[in-house]
């Protein structure tokens, strides 16, 4: 079981990582694109990239995993109401897709790291 576990924390680990460095490769355009207006909206970008690889490594190797896990679901909430609800009522059919997707991937990875925070909670 615990082989099982180790497995299961490092896939559900491993694409906050990815993500986090996807917005240092991509911070204007993302910033642009999903922060069009908002103050210091590049910035914003690298300190979400930073966040998702910090709560990535930590739950790696079980560092602080439980708050790491906490705070990456709020993170997650965040991105669904400021980011993914606004998509879903843009007038692109394509955005509106896009945005769907993206808050029920959120949604599940939040519900992943609650479940895992509590799991971590009872030990």
């Amino acid at each position: 079981m615990k082989s099982l576990t180790f497995v299961g924390r490092i896939i559900f680990a491993v694409p906050f990582v990815i993500f986090g460095v996807f917005h240092f490769l991509n911070a204007k355009s993302m910033a642009d694109t999903m922060l069009q207006g908002w103050p210091v909206n590049t910035v914003l970008v690298y300190i979400s990239g930073l966040a998702l690889i910090l709560t990535g490594v930590s739950i790696m190797f079980n560092l602080y995993a439980r708050l790491a896990s906490i705070l990456l679901a709020a993170l997650l909430l965040i991105f669904i109401l400021t980011l993914h609800i606004k998509g879903i009522g843009s007038p692109d059919v394509i955005v509106k897709q896009l945005s769907m997707t993206a808050l029920l991937k959120d949604m599940g990875l939040m519900g992943a790291a609650l479940t895992y925070a509590g799991i971590l909670g009872k030990g």
